[in-house]
């Protein structure tokens, strides 16, 4: 995960006007993100923010992740080389999913030593446009009006962000994230915990393999571990969102019903025991 660098490089240079020397130079609008630099982008934030969600719930020590800098924010990143290796492959898998526009959401779920799910980090895609494969690292897509060629125009998705804006909007996440620890307290895993990272896709998708020969690089997910087996007394918060033109990206966690179960006990539990009255110890009466 390349969390030393720049999130994204500049689309344009600054360049003086003509050929007069001045004092200031004009800087031109930079130019909206393509379709592909959006995906690149989108599946970067979700690894960094996979690692940012490790380090503030805790899920393994802190002396395990490195700080880091990112999107102009410090950030946290794992050491451990497995770790690494799990989280940057199934980012690219999501990535190969988001070309395609089938993934619905994707979900990092927090598990109890008994793989009980006790919260859920979830990551909601909406793809805007649908764009050729042909046109996916352009900036323009083709719009036919009717069969003759004549009738083909290119126009421009107007809407796109910018990467300089993308970066900040991924900054605000990563802020907001890194405080989701006062919010939602402490896990009372009882035990180690661990995570998951689940992919949900939209209806009838099924994830694809890197080749024809190869299985893809899913397992089906724990009914529990998705947003759909979530309970009713599940407690759902935003983080953040952002609307970038081509795709729709918001961050919310999602508490499960057993960790609220467990919250609410474990108050009324410490409430008895602070009012139990306290018992009074006469002292030994002294023999004659």
């Amino acid at each position: 995960m390349r969390l030393g660098g720049p999130a994204f490089h500049s689309l344009n240079e600054t360049r003086p006007v003509g050929n007069h020397s001045t004092e200031h130079d004009v800087r031109m609008p930079e130019a909206p993100l393509t379709f592909n630099q959006t995906v690149k982008g989108v599946t970067e934030f979700i690894e960094v923010a996979v690692h940012t969600i490790l380090y503030v719930r805790q899920i393994y020590p802190a002396d395990l992740f490195i700080r880091r800098k990112k999107y102009d924010t410090p950030v946290f990143q794992s050491r451990h080389p497995a770790l690494n290796a799990y989280i940057s492959g199934a980012v690219k898998a999501i990535g190969e999913e988001l070309v395609k526009g089938t993934v619905d959401k994707v979900v990092v779920v927090i598990k109890d030593k008994e793989q009980v799910a006790l919260e859920r980090f979830i990551f909601s895609i909406e793809n805007m446009v649908q764009v050729e494969a042909f046109n996916k690292d352009t900036r323009w897509a083709l719009y036919r009006e009717g069969p003759s060629k004549r009738n083909s125009k290119t126009y421009s998705i107007e809407d796109a962000m910018s990467s300089r804006s993308l970066g900040q909007y991924f900054r605000s996440f990563l802020v907001k994230l890194s405080m989701a620890e006062s919010q939602l307290g402490p896990l009372n895993t009882e035990g180690d915990p661990s995570f998951a990272i689940v992919l949900e896709l939209k209806d009838n998708a099924v994830p694809s393999a890197p080749r024809p020969t190869e299985p893809a690089p899913w397992i089906p997910a724990n009914a529990q571990d998705t947003t759909p087996g979530a309970a009713d007394d599940a407690e759902l918060q935003m983080i953040r969102a952002v609307n970038t033109g081509i795709i729709n990206l918001s961050l919310a966690v999602q508490e499960s019903g057993a960790k609220l179960q467990r919250e609410k006990a474990a108050m009324k539990a410490k409430k008895a025991a602070s009012a139990k009255p306290l018992e009074v110890v006469e002292p030994e009466k002294p023999n004659p």
